[in-house]
């Protein structure tokens, strides 16, 4: 399943159904969950199964009146007072008798006689394939889950990326243009570094920290270093492929990197060939035609101050293709402006005659 639909239906789902996910690490499992969290309102308890004892789950005995009672952690009494999403990560890398302790938590939805809150919900993850350290998980746990094999596209990832602050656009474009290099699959040689979601992840927050964000470095030499960088994040393979796509790219613009960014990229999108100005000139007819809104008065103003920059006949065209766009306020605004240059010019040949 892609994560699109997976997180479409796990919200859906009643509170006592338990969801077990399988899939290759790095993809964001457990994002996923705490993504789910958030659109449900609900705060997530992530526990690592793998590095638990089952005193971590079912407490520490005291002694009370003579017997022996355990004593709730502070987690599952959260989890029992109040609904949570309580996210069980790394559940096949646990002992057995950790996974006892889930497998009751799981089918009873209570511990040691502590019941979790009827709105609380159980998630949980696991690496699967013949590359992990893993132990096996008994059938009868297994089928207490709604059990999914996740199967992350490119499109899941760069849908995520696009809204990420982490991650440059520059990535984005790389991966969509190299999409065999966001996750590797087949075997994997012990030792070796292979790219996968969360390293891109990782690395995209590197090189924000340093200041080394790739659509500053677009189309220039790259800076010493950052080759070495990207090895140990993604790879020999994947690096070789995104140091060499930065230094080898023509800058890709949309009409927005006009219509509202162009004062921070003037500088760039003055440099661009005729051939890329003509088509941002046609993708500025297209927003024309496609937004339901109007053109600003800025963003009228911005597009006008793009095109003067350059040949008449591209003036010519790009006003033109505007008056035939269909949007009248927008049709109107342009003409405003470029008619006040018209003005303008007319005004300065009579001073100067």
């Amino acid at each position: 399943m892609d994560i699109k639909t997976f997180k479409t239906l796990v919200p859906k789902l009643p509170a006592n159904i338990s969801v077990l996910v399988t899939g290759p690490t790095g993809v964001g499992k457990s994002d996923i969950f705490h993504q789910i969290g958030n659109e449900l309102n609900l705060p997530v308890i992530d526990r690592r199964l793998s590095q638990m004892t089952e005193g971590d789950i079912i407490g520490l005995p005291s002694l009370e009146d003579g017997t022996t009672k355990f004593i709730p952690v502070d987690w599952i009494m959260k989890a029992s007072q109040q609904p949570v999403c309580l996210f069980l990560d790394e559940i096949n890398r646990a002992t057995v008798e950790v996974q006892q302790c889930a497998f009751q938590l799981v089918l009873d939805r209570e511990i040691n006689g502590v019941k979790l809150h009827p709105e609380t919900r159980v998630y949980a993850a696991i690496n699967e394939g013949g590359n992990y350290q893993v132990n096996d998980m008994g059938p009868a746990l297994v089928r207490r889950f709604w059990k999914v094999d996740l199967e992350p596209t490119v499109d899941d990832w760069l849908d995520w990326a696009r809204k990420s602050d982490d991650v440059d656009n520059l990535f984005c474009e790389f991966i969509h243009n190299n999409p065999k290099h966001l996750n590797h699959t087949g075997e994997f040689e012990p030792g070796k570094v292979y790219p996968n979601p969360a390293s891109w992840h990782r690395l995209a927050r590197s090189l924000k920290y340093m200041g080394w964000e790739p659509s500053g470095l677009a189309g220039d030499k790259t800076p010493e270093g950052l080759y070495s960088l990207c090895l140990g994040f993604v790879g020999v393979e994947a690096s070789s492929s995104f140091v060499s796509f930065i230094e080898k790219y023509e800058m890709q613009f949309r009409a927005e990197d006009v219509l509202d960014d162009y004062d921070k990229k003037k500088d760039k999108l003055l440099q661009l060939s005729n051939d890329k100005v003509n088509e941002m000139i046609e993708k500025m007819e297209d927003h024309a035609k496609r937004s339901e809104a109007s053109w600003t008065v800025e963003q009228a103003h911005n597009a006008c101050e793009f095109v003067r920059e350059f040949s008449g006949e591209m003036q010519v065209d790009f006003f033109n293709r505007i008056m035939d766009c269909g949007n009248l306020e927008t049709v109107m605004r342009v003409h405003k402006i470029i008619g006040r240059e018209i003005v303008d010019l007319i005004n300065s040949a009579k001073e100067n005659s």
